[in-house]
């Protein structure tokens, strides 16, 4: 789908010296303006998350600010950024906050990216190290006008924070990567800890809520990092709630299982906006629970399940008990 931004308008030099003429604002998702609007469903009393505003909230907002860095947290409208930001938790997102995608369920602006900024690595590893992260995750927006999808800039990344925090550990949750070759290698080569990429949906819902993906290309990208590295944990996130049936989603544990990923994340789908995918129905938390038993039973090493679970909500804590888990099963 091209995707055609009035730039003219929305760069208020264009009309310097009219005074009169009105400045637009600017579309988060341009794409999506002549979609019908979805009926937004009342959510559940197990749907509340605890307003932002403390002071440890504000002393990591102002870092971020300072660094002048994105995180998806802000971006993607996390329920949890109230609980993770007082703890000085942030998941940092690389090379800009416009994707080139444009997903039925995201949040994150579409359009026409800017180039890297050559000091993001510096500027992301100074705030891991005044935030004082023992574990942090770095997610980036998909870059497919770049040659190699913004591969080697996660790898500048990853190295950065090595240099200035020899001792946290780094969880990169990435794009696919489609035809970009070779990019997965830079990627795994420069050894992060965990590598995370959500297949988000199961395969039947693909063409509505992720078009510009491919189911089997990303079960694929995650085997291939077992393949390159096994010492590097896998991850892989899910959505639930955008009308997919329980056995596609049983089905889909089989296929990460099959791909060797170590752990699962499984999360209720909160539509952004009425113009976005609309949610279909909540998922109980005893459906949750029941994802999470049967996750366990296929021979995940973690799992998380719950109406609120996000990629990075509590990763440091689970990134303890996968490795915690890891070393259980070898020393059986």
């Amino acid at each position: 789908m091209a995707v055609v931004l009035d730039l003219l308008n929305r760069d208020p030099r264009a009309n310097a010296g009219n005074p009169k003429a009105e400045v637009k604002p600017e579309l988060r998702h341009p794409e999506k303006q002549k979609r019908p609007e979805n009926p937004i469903l009342r959510k559940p009393d197990w749907i509340r998350v605890k307003a932002p505003g403390s002071p440890k909230w504000a002393e990591t907002q102002k870092i971020v600010k300072a660094e002048k860095l994105v995180t998806v947290c802000e971006e993607a409208g996390c329920p949890n950024i109230g609980e993770c930001w007082e703890k000085k938790h942030a998941t940092f997102m690389i090379m800009g906050d416009t994707c080139t995608r444009a997903c039925a369920f995201c949040n994150v602006k579409t359009g026409v990216p800017e180039a890297l900024d050559a000091h993001e690595p510096r500027k992301v590893a100074d705030a891991v190290a005044k935030l004082g992260l023992e574990h942090v995750v770095i997610t980036s927006v998909d870059r497919d006008d770049l040659k190699d999808g913004g591969a080697e800039h996660f790898a500048r990344v990853i190295r950065a924070i090595r240099e200035a925090s020899p001792g946290t550990t780094i969880e990169i949750l990435t794009p696919d990567f489609l035809r970009k070759p070779g990019a997965l290698e830079v990627v795994v080569a420069a050894k992060p800890d965990v590598f995370n990429h959500n297949l988000e949906t199961v395969p039947g819902k693909y063409l509505k809520v992720r078009p510009g993906a491919r189911y089997f290309h990303s079960l694929r990208l995650l085997q291939q990092v077992k393949e390159l590295d096994p010492t590097i944990f896998t991850k892989s996130g899910i959505m639930v709630g955008l009308g997919e049936e329980r056995n596609e989603v049983l089905q889909l544990m089989d296929d990460l299982r099959s791909a060797e990923v170590d752990f699962i994340t499984i999360g209720q789908y909160l539509a952004p906006s009425r113009k976005h995918h609309e949610v279909v129905r909540f998922v109980t938390p005893d459906e949750f629970k029941s994802f999470e038993t049967i996750a366990y039973v296929k021979g995940f090493l973690m799992v998380s399940s719950t109406p609120l679970t996000r990629s990075s909500h509590h990763a440091g804590e689970d990134f303890a008990k996968l490795r915690a888990a890891r070393a259980a099963k070898l020393g059986d």
